[in-house]
């Protein structure tokens, strides 16, 4: 039994093993592995991090890959999940938007991890996995016809993570089929997690890292797996999908998907950062304070709504205030941005924050795209009869709207990472051992 899609992916490696990566392509993966190892140091401060990091180091096992940001060492698989959860625990990492994948999350701790443990990997060969890690887990999410059922960011995200580890790890076309049918065996993570915001959902990107250092091993051990994981009768697209194109695979090695990923300029869930993007050039324009607020509005996307258009309440968890548009919103509104600290337990239970974000509401509108995260219309009524409004198509981070490379240099800086790591990931593909930046993140 073969899979056309598997076959794609295979010639897709081979090509990106050995023949030309654009220096673009290159350019912009440094920045989003900078990103993700910052975000990954600030994650060390999310809740249930302790917790993550107690199971995973109770079995004990050998000291092979660093825990970002505190530096205990763990066999590469445990550190791989503890460093994917600390990377989506704050809703701060990458994103592609039209996939609606967060591919970092899985892939980059699992590929530094190796590269860690083997020692002498190259910074260049480091990069090329990752972008192909990333070409590959974009893909798969842009095939997809149907609203999420299962969570796309760390299903995806896993795949990648395999893809990009048979690269790094120098398994053949057996052995990388196996890997993916493998994972595929692993491959979990639903939307309900999103929809309770559950600390489960960032868990979700730990147990596909973990998943994807796991089919590696077993695959270099000549384990064998089902051949047709994607295309398959019961395979990816069939059953986590339901409705999916292959098409997109064509284009590998034609468009280079990590050159279209978001970086988040805020601590929160992409989908609100449409209306946070409004809401700051609406302040920019009429300069509107909070007090004039009488009444606000999101006009969304029907996914928008789904993943965002819950109700402020009392007693919010961290992870659905991150989660929740009228909150951020109104955090926005009074601060003028938003950042990691504002989801203590004082500024969610803040009764000013609450009232006035009990004022906003989200709505879904007639996008029929159901994969669509923007555009968004911002609506603020003003007392005294007034409404200023704003569209946003393009969002503040995406690649249409970079974000300024100071201003993503401020994002490291906030995120508790060195100076040293920044430095030492743009000069990464002249570097010898790519597994000294793990080193540094501790």
């Amino acid at each position: 039994m073969t899979d056309p899609v598997v076959d794609r992916i295979i010639a897709h490696l081979a090509r990106v093993a050995t023949g030309e990566v654009p220096e673009a392509a290159r350019a912009v993966a440094k920045a989003f592995i900078a990103d993700t190892l910052g975000v990954g140091i600030a994650g060390t401060a999310a809740p249930w991090r302790r917790e993550v990091l107690d199971i995973a180091a109770a079995s004990g096992g050998a000291a092979e890959a660093n825990v970002w940001g505190t530096g205990e060492k763990l066999p590469l698989a445990a550190a791989a999940m503890v460093n994917a959860y600390q990377i989506h625990s704050q809703e701060f990492d990458c994103v592609h938007e039209g996939a609606v994948v967060h591919p970092m999350a899985a892939i980059l701790p699992s590929l530094l991890g190796c590269a860690e443990r083997e020692g002498g990997i190259s910074g260049d060969r480091l990069l090329r996995a990752v972008i192909a890690g990333v070409d590959v887990a974009v893909t798969l999410g842009l095939c997809s016809r149907a609203p999420m059922r299962f969570f796309r960011p760390s299903n995806c995200g896993g795949f990648g993570a395999v893809a990009g580890l048979a690269l790094l790890a120098d398994l053949d076309e057996t052995q990388t089929r196996d890997a993916l049918g493998i994972y595929y065996g692993q491959c979990a993570g639903t939307m309900q997690a999103h929809v309770e915001a559950s600390p489960q959902l960032a868990m979700q990107m730990g147990f596909a890292a973990r998943a994807a250092v796991t089919a590696i091993e077993l695959a270099r051990r000549g384990m064998p797996g089902p051949r047709a994981p994607i295309s398959g009768q019961f395979g990816y697209f069939a059953l986590f999908d339901g409705a999916a194109d292959p098409a997109p695979f064509d284009e590998l090695g034609r468009i280079w998907r990590i050159s279209e990923l978001s970086h988040k300029p805020w601590p929160s869930g992409r989908a609100t950062h449409g209306g946070l993007d409004g809401l700051q050039r609406l302040i920019a324009a009429h300069g509107i304070t909070p007090d004039q607020v009488a009444a606000g509005r999101f006009l969304v996307p029907a996914l928008t709504y789904r993943l965002v258009g819950r109700s402020p309440h009392e007693e919010m968890t961290v992870a659905y205030a991150r989660l929740c548009l009228p909150y951020v919103g109104v955090v926005c509104l009074r601060q003028g941005t938003l950042g990691l600290g504002d989801f203590s337990r004082e500024a969610l239970d803040d009764p000013d924050t609450l009232a006035l974000a009990r004022r906003l509401t989200v709505i879904a509108d007639d996008n029929p795209d159901p994969n669509a995260l923007h555009p968004v219309r911002v609506e603020l009524d003003l007392f005294g009869g007034r409404t200023a409004a704003c569209d946003v198509t393009d969002v503040l981070g995406c690649p249409a709207r970079p974000l300024a490379p100071e201003a993503a240099r401020a994002k490291f800086a906030a995120c508790g990472a060195p100076a040293a790591l920044w430095d030492a990931v743009k000069a990464l593909d002249c570097h010898p051992d790519a597994g000294s930046l793990a080193r540094l993140c501790s």
